[in-house]
């Protein structure tokens, strides 16, 4: 797909990745822009068409997708990250994890996979994360919400190859955003680097796009035993059987 000419419709666009992601499209000669946001008015892009849109609302997404019309691609990249565990965080944070950045992405998808083929195919581009594919002690409903996101994507690019939309997963690891303000002392990826190679991925049909180093080693490593991936693991499961065998 070629940038130039094409309506798009970037979810979570009024910050972080999204907001580079809005910047590029129009850089690359977008004719449209559509930048959603639970609250528009947050919108403060030159050029871009604020739309409301609060991707864990049917009737919000149902709206937006009666509005867009005229859509091409559609960029699913509003998300929420709680750093909820798994074991004793709040439910509530994991829920809100699931329903915004797994069955968000499903409501858009479904409600705009219609447009899309009406305009002859178009593309979707799905934001994911390293994390869809590794642990830590925290995050980890965060983990399992991007793991489904990234399972939906593989999927909804074979039940939507007929109409011809091509389907993109973009996953990265840490970028410089308002979600990641609380992680000191580690590297981040500029998000306007990251909008980028997504909007590169697009152009070239690409069905993934990884964004940095740590990324492309975590997706190599998929393959491997656990125990090598973890290997912190190996220790405190040896100590818990030595202490119980006592």
């Amino acid at each position: 797909m070629e940038i130039e000419n094409q309506i798009a419709l970037v979810t979570g666009a009024n910050r972080g990745i999204g907001r580079s992601l809005v910047a590029e499209l129009q850089r690359r000669g977008a004719a449209k822009v559509y930048a959603a946001a639970r609250r528009p008015e947050t919108v403060d892009i030159p050029g871009a068409v604020p739309l409301r849109l609060d991707v864990t609302d049917d009737a919000s997404v149902a709206e937006a997708a009666a509005v867009a019309t005229d859509v091409t691609l559609v960029i699913n990249n509003a998300g929420v990250a709680t750093l909820a565990k798994l074991v004793d965080g709040p439910e509530a944070d994991i829920r809100l994890e699931m329903e915004t950045n797994y069955f968000g992405t499903l409501r858009m998808v479904r409600s705009f996979a219609p447009v899309l083929g009406a305009n002859g195919g178009g593309a979707i581009l799905n934001v994911l994360s390293v994390m869809a594919w590794t642990a830590y002690e925290h995050s980890n409903g965060y983990s399992a919400s991007k793991a489904a996101a990234w399972a939906l994507t593989n999927g909804v690019r074979l039940e939507l190859a007929g109409q011809g939309t091509q389907v993109t997963g973009l996953a990265m690891a840490s970028v410089d955003t308002d979600m990641m303000a609380w992680a000191d002392g580690i590297e981040k990826t500029d998000p306007a680097e990251i909008a980028r190679l997504a909007v590169d991925g697009v152009e070239a049909g690409a069905m993934e796009v990884l964004g940095d180093e740590n990324t492309r080693r975590w997706k190599a490593r998929l393959g491997e035993d656990p125990a090598l991936l973890y290997p912190q693991l190996v220790g405190v499961r040896a100590n818990a059987s030595a202490g119980s065998s006592r």
